[in-house]
């Protein structure tokens, strides 16, 4: 891979990585072949610029995105949770490993976290929000608002 660090966090990418993550994002299981013969590289150099880019945390995973619907999860809700600021953290803990909870952010604003769930029913999420959400400590306000229709999901980062 050909990238040079500015700092300890920061990685430049070529064009050659920008377009491997390109494909990677249209198609997560193309094979390191195929990669290679779209890049106009050899196989090993495809590998070895991907695994660079794993080891260096520019990518951090690869997974398969499932459409939730089709496995029973039909409500899709945006929560943004006041939290006590000395509960924050433990509460942000806690959420992270909900099941039900899809992404949790620590937004600007008074202590505020921001989250997606996903629920196969309205029940069920009256049940998450009154069983698993309320009783954490330092919960100060909780608004919730319920996906109609998705217009766009972005998965992956666009470069």
């Amino acid at each position: 891979m050909q990238s040079k660090q500015d700092d300890k966090h920061s990685i430049q990418l070529d064009e050659i990585d920008r377009h491997i993550i390109q494909l990677l994002n249209e198609n997560g299981r193309i094979s390191f072949t195929d990669l290679a013969k779209e890049i106009k590289l050899s196989r090993v150099a495809v590998q070895a610029r991907i695994n660079a880019m794993v080891e260096n945390g520019v990518i951090e995973r690869f997974t398969a995105v499932i459409n939730p619907e089709k496995i029973g999860l039909l409500v899709s809700a945006f929560f943004n949770v006041e939290v006590e600021p000395k509960h924050l953290q433990q509460v942000a803990d806690i959420l992270a490993e909900d099941p039900a909870v899809s992404s949790l952010y620590h937004m600007t604003g008074p202590s505020k976290l921001h989250m997606h769930g996903l629920f196969k029913d309205n029940r069920e999420m009256e049940k998450f929000l009154e069983e698993r959400l309320y009783p954490l400590p330092g919960i100060m306000s909780v608004d919730c608002q319920i996906l109609i229709k998705r217009y766009k999901s972005r998965i992956g980062m666009k470069l």
